[in-house]
């Protein structure tokens, strides 16, 4: 019998044997490829399309997402209100999201449902029309958003650092504005539509209890279509940074509180430190017990929060750390940052505060793996950024082995304050 008057015994995550769930791959007809976890105890399942169709394909700026958005409104048999209806009835949910390579189509639903929803999502993405109506109503709001947006130094923090670290013109450095919006037409969308959807590069994921004859489902649904695998690279698109460094910019006098943003380029998940700055950012200030959060938020009460976080882009990345302070603090705030990196860099990490840094990783890869969405989520981030499965083994390695010592070599490598991006905007 259990005795109840003993505490359980507390394992390290780091010593548990983490698995990733294998996936299923077949291609349709058209030779579309489609990715699959069949798992989880609810009837419930994800189809998710992924275009190659994100801005980094788009000549004029807005025109990705505006037709991205617009798929959802109205065809030529249905109205935006009939088709939100569709999904309505069954209980399903279906999303659109507009990234900087990628645009997104799901659907969330009963698995049982899958048959009358395909067709739903065939529709959208063969017969949108993009009518003046909802565009002009897409274009208002979109203005009325920014111009609220606009306001909070956050935002206008977020725009900036990304145009000083890629440049202007660089799809992850370009942001919109409001006479973007306005140059928006119909003819725009349907171009962009005709050649990034309906002629364009597909791939698709599917996770959750999957019907037996999804294969069948896809196949009838989406396989005739003139969709195509991606092949080859994406068109290379030479980033060109700032020369300033440094930035300060008042966007509301009467502010008294600054968003700050600290940056710098970083190689992407191809390169071999990735995984290993990974855990390095963790410490810094990847998570609530992090150098950072214990400095300025514990011990300085400069800020609610500070975080630190490599871009989850698929071309060139940027290692950021990010916080809002209040306007009297703000440079003694980036000091302390500058001081953390100068610690990390001069001295070894304690094995203790290493331990916790690794239990979180790997408690946070055990979440990531609780149901079949998640483990999907991690599956697709490896397809789009064509890494094989063994990628996720080995990042589970590296944060269980990297030793301190290496930690502090990366540490002098890359937190140099010379190198990064300096911006407060108030």
């Amino acid at each position: 019998m259990l005795n109840r008057t003993v505490a359980p015994g507390i394992k390290d995550a780091v010593d548990f044997n983490l698995l990733l769930k294998p996936c299923e791959s077949f291609s349709l007809d058209n030779g579309v490829p489609v990715y699959t976890v069949d798992a989880g105890a609810q009837d419930v399942l994800q189809v998710e399309l992924v275009f190659y169709a994100g801005n980094w394909f788009e000549e004029q700026r807005s025109v990705a997402a505006a037709t991205n958005y617009l798929l959802k409104n109205g065809t030529t048999n249905k109205t935006a209100f009939q088709l939100n209806e569709e999904f309505e009835y069954y209980g399903a949910y279906c999303n659109r999201s507009c990234y900087n390579e990628t645009a997104v189509v799901s659907v969330s639903s009963l698995s049982k449902h899958l048959p009358a929803l395909l067709p739903v999502i065939r529709e959208m993405i063969t017969d949108s029309v993009f009518s003046s109506t909802e565009l002009d109503i897409y274009k208002q709001n979109s203005k009325q958003r920014l111009a609220v947006n606009l306001k909070k130094s956050d935002f206008v923090a977020a725009r900036l650092s990304d145009a000083y670290l890629y440049g202007e013109h660089h799809p992850y450095g370009r942001y919109t504005n409001v006479p973007d919006i306005d140059a928006l037409n119909n003819e725009l969308l349907k171009d962009y539509f005709k050649q990034y959807y309906l002629h364009g590069s597909c791939v698709i994921f599917v996770s959750g209890k999957l019907p037996p004859d999804l294969r069948q489902q896809l196949n009838n649904s989406f396989g005739d279509l003139s969709l195509k695998a991606f092949e080859g690279n994406l068109p290379q698109i030479d980033a060109s940074p700032a020369a300033e460094k440094k930035y300060r910019v008042q966007n509301d006098a009467d502010g008294v509180q600054g968003a700050i943003r600290i940056a710098r380029p970083f190689p992407n998940r191809h390169h071999p430190d990735f995984m290993k700055v990974m855990v390095l950012n963790t410490l810094f200030g990847g998570f609530f017990g992090s150098r950072l959060m214990a400095n300025i938020r514990e011990d300085k009460g400069y800020t609610y929060g500070i975080h630190s976080y490599v871009q989850n882009h698929i071309q060139q990345s940027a290692w950021v750390i990010s916080t809002d302070a209040g306007r009297d603090v703000c440079e003694a705030t980036i000091e302390e940052i500058y001081k953390e990196m100068k610690r990390l860099r001069e001295e070894t990490i304690d094995e203790e505060e290493l331990l916790l840094v690794r239990n979180y990783l790997i408690g946070t890869i055990l979440g990531d793996l609780d149901g079949p969405f998640q483990i999907m989520g991690r599956w697709k981030n490896l397809v789009l950024n064509n890494l094989s499965g063994s990628y996720f083994y080995d990042s589970v390695k590296t944060i269980k082995t990297i030793p301190a010592e290496e930690l502090k070599e990366l540490a002098n490598k890359y937190l140099n304050p010379g190198d990064f991006y300096e911006l407060v905007v108030i």
